[in-house]
């Protein structure tokens, strides 16, 4: 049986749950590429049964999991039918950590089998996952649950994923699949080991999935190219307008008069430079308009990849209120869309929607008590003794400092974890009452979003939103 050819569109894999299995499988269901966001589906997974899993799809899926024994500790420890009710506390997750633990490690696991093996069911399409590479204690745990699913992709971006390539072969082998994290301090990382046995107890192998690296230079995709240890299956070639993380400017970081990234020539992408590569890729960032896809087509590329228009159709995982209020706003000329450079704790510059009530106001961001808990985004740092502990920016400032950060670093921080959950509509509750905000990202060019409206309204489907960029 011959192999489907490749997706002329793929849609983004976009925050935390917005681009969850539901938007995917709509989109797989089109012959196009849908993609699930494999950020933080160990949390979504248990505070979606602590709400009481309405429908019974997450229930299903983890009755599908091909370890009961995973799946009744699970049960026990999250569900709660009918749901914790109005602004009862979640209970937490393990955070992630260089060592194995077992509670996190199944629920990791589990939590990116459940959302595509959802997205994979009542269609011959294909699923991808989308990872970003600053999250590196979580995806090889992470990465065997999706193939445990039959994932058909795994992209990854936000950072240089050399060792991607190798961690499918080994995995897809029931072998233990490593990782060199970036450690703070020490120039050698440490190794990061996941064993597929050490919850299957034997040698599962499961099918690779192909590897799309996201890159924003040619530059970038010349060095993963340069070994087979290295190269992925193909590129996604990602501007600084794309919604999310984006590549910093090359050089120094400079910043015009609203304090945005300055990005030049050097940050330019040559289509030309990747196609010479002979490796399949995508273009990203700006591209839902009309003659998009024929344009990128003609400069060698298989197709685009979307996120901002898929984010907004109603199979999105964001909150029905938020989706409209983005809407509303986009088509009124309202909307503000910043490439803030402190927003994000990684120190990448992330594009913010400037929405009314969310953290992108800074009289919510100051009304916030600092505080890192979901901790997904913290990072790695050697102390004085040669052992490993975590920091984050966006935590309480003088615990920052005391673990050998600086405080100029922390100014402006998001608590993006936190935010980006409330996004799909499982903030957190604190005993004092406070609930944990929401903060919206799109991608800076939403001139696609009048024209497509014109002719589906602006409540338009996954589908639609796959014919509108066909035809461009």
């Amino acid at each position: 049986m011959s192999e489907p050819p490749p997706p002329r569109i793929i849609q983004g894999g976009m925050g935390a749950g917005v681009s969850g299995w539901r938007l995917a499988r709509a989109v797989a269901r089109t012959g196009q590429l849908g993609v699930v966001s494999g950020v933080a589906l160990d949390a979504l997974l248990a505070r979606g049964l602590q709400d009481g899993d309405e429908g019974g799809h997450l229930r299903r899926a983890l009755d599908a999991f091909p370890l009961p024994d995973v799946t009744e500790r699970i049960m026990r420890r999250y569900y709660v039918p009918g749901g914790l009710g109005p602004g009862r506390r979640y209970r937490p997750v393990p955070k992630l950590g260089l060592f194995p633990n077992q509670t996190r490690d199944e629920l990791t696991v589990a939590g990116n089998f459940v959302q595509v093996w959802l997205a994979k069911q009542g269609h011959n399409g294909r699923v991808g996952i989308n990872y970003l590479e600053k999250i590196q204690l979580a995806t090889p745990a992470a990465t065997y649950g999706a193939m445990l699913a039959g994932v058909d992709y795994v992209l990854m971006g936000a950072g240089i994923p050399s060792e991607i390539p190798a961690l499918l072969d080994a995995l897809a082998a029931g072998s233990p699949g490593h990782l060199t994290v970036t450690v703070a301090g020490d120039d050698s990382g440490r190794r990061l080991t996941f064993d597929p046995a050490s919850l299957t107890g034997s040698t599962t192998k499961t099918p690779r999935p192909q590897f799309l690296a996201i890159v924003s230079s040619p530059v970038l995709a010349l060095y993963l190219h340069r070994t087979p240890l290295t190269r992925p299956d193909g590129f996604v070639l990602e501007t600084a307008t794309a919604g999310g993380h984006s590549a910093p400017p090359r050089g120094r970081m400079r910043l015009d008069d609203t304090g945005e990234p300055i990005y030049g020539h050097r940050d330019r992408i040559d289509p030309a430079k990747v196609s010479a590569l002979g490796l399949p890729f995508w273009m990203a960032g700006g591209y839902a308009r009309n003659g998009a896809l024929t344009k990128a087509r003609s400069a060698g590329a298989t197709g685009i990849q979307a996120g901002s228009v898929f984010a907004l159709c109603r199979e999105s995982g964001l909150t029905p209120d938020l989706r409209q209020r983005l809407i509303r706003e986009a088509l009124n000329g309202t909307l503000q869309v910043r490439n803030d450079p402190y927003a994000s704790p990684t120190g990448f510059p992330f594009k913010v929607a400037a929405l009314p009530g969310t953290l992108a106001q800074d009289e919510v961001y100051e009304a916030r008590s600092r505080l890192c808990d979901l901790s997904y985004l913290r990072t790695p740092y050697a102390k004085p003794d040669g052992s490993v502990g975590f920091r984050c920016p966006a935590e309480p400032v003088d615990a920052y400092v005391r673990k050998g950060g600086s405080a100029e670093d922390t100014k402006g921080r998001r608590c993006l974890c936190n935010a980006l959950v409330a996004n799909v509509g499982h903030p957190q509750h604190r005993p004092d009452g406070y609930t944990e905000p929401p903060l919206l990202t799109l991608g800076q060019d939403l001139d696609f979003l009048a024209e497509l409206t014109a002719t589906t309204g602006p409540d338009y489907s996954a589908a639609d939103a796959v014919d509108y960029l066909l035809k461009t």
